[in-house]
């Protein structure tokens, strides 16, 4: 009799590897089979599956509740449009350069609103943000408070014709999301990722056995506000022009990723994936129902709340057994393998 092994790979985690290798090469060639109008929602809908996936590493596993992370998405914004204008840099140099700057910028806020914990530390980004917003509106050569559109030699320094621009956007929010998503997987599979996890499951415990806290909720940190600052970024390429009430919403860049994080599951890789995919099939279902559609998506959170407190993904988890990204060891026996 063989002994039982311990694993992290399941059956449903490789048969979801193989898709997702399947989706992703249909994804990259939808400039071939994608009309301008599909390839411009499904660049919105990646660029959300990122920021979602960001602030989940935060709140769901640091345990850092932000309702202030549009600060960075609009600070990646504002710098895209600063560098490129008056520091002459190429729009993708100046977006990952955002992310440098972004990360920079994060370590003295960090300093501060880590002072402050629970409902305090959600208020305290928020007043963060609103800092950012005022800040920006201020800076008339960027358009002070009417903003600012995207001079068009650097648009064109994308790509000579529209549908190579456009394409090349699309590109840009994919492997953004690739990124994102296999940085959050390979992080959380790390020791420091371990580290985390132990943090979300019990503070206490985790100080315990000698994991820095505060240092390992800096890192997340800083790594996320940097993510989110190129994602930030990779928004207003697409949409070529800024403002300060654009790039600091809280209604569309915290918000409704916290609307898809919980309904998703929060605390899960899935989850995100889950909730981006139903956001935004309510979104194109009832957009044209003016204020119902906010009033249904809110009835939605709080119905997935009471009924599937894990998010959908939680629910399927829990009675299927399914975890589609090997994060948690498992003991496999030779019964289960031959299985």
């Amino acid at each position: 009799m063989s002994a039982p092994t311990v694993t992290r790979a399941t059956r449903a985690s490789s048969v979801a590897t193989v898709i997702a290798l399947i989706a992703l090469v249909l994804l990259a060639a939808a400039p071939w089979w994608a009309g301008r109008a599909d390839m411009r929602l499904m660049g919105e809908i990646l660029l959300y599956l990122s920021l979602a996936c960001l602030w989940n590493l935060m709140a769901g596993y640091a345990g850092l509740v932000s309702v202030g992370q549009q600060a960075f998405v609009g600070f990646g914004g504002y710098m895209l449009f600063a560098l490129t204008i008056f520091g002459g840099l190429h729009p993708i140099a100046a977006i990952i350069a955002a992310g440098g700057l972004a990360a920079i910028v994060s370590i003295p806020i960090a300093t501060l609103i880590f002072r402050l914990k629970g409902a305090y530390f959600a208020i305290g980004t928020w007043v963060i943000a609103e800092v950012f917003r005022l800040s920006f509106a201020q800076v008339s050569a960027l358009g002070g408070g009417s903003g600012s559109s995207l001079p068009v030699g650097i648009v064109k320094s994308l790509a000579a014709s529209r549908s190579g621009r456009e394409a090349l956007s699309y590109w840009l929010a994919l492997g953004a999301a690739v990124v994102v998503i296999s940085a959050v997987y390979l992080f959380l599979r790390s020791r420091r990722g371990l580290a985390l996890t132990a943090i979300r499951d019990s503070e206490v415990a985790a100080s315990g056995l000698g994991i820095d806290i505060w240092r390992t909720k800096l890192e997340v940190y800083v790594v996320t506000s940097a993510f989110t600052a190129i994602i930030g970024g990779l928004i207003f390429l697409q949409k070529l022009r800024i403002s300060p009430d654009a790039a600091f919403s809280v209604n569309d860049w915290t918000a409704f990723v916290i609307f898809i994080v919980v309904i998703g599951g929060i605390g899960t890789l899935e989850g995100p994936i889950i909730g981006t995919l139903l956001f935004f099939a309510l979104r194109e279902t009832l957009a044209d129902f003016g204020t119902i559609y906010l009033m249904v998506l809110g009835l939605v959170a709080i119905v997935v709340m009471l009924k599937a407190p894990k998010g959908v993904w939680g629910l399927i988890r829990d009675r299927f057994d399914l975890e589609l990204f090997p994060l948690s060891y498992r003991v496999r026996t030779a019964t289960d393998k031959g299985a």
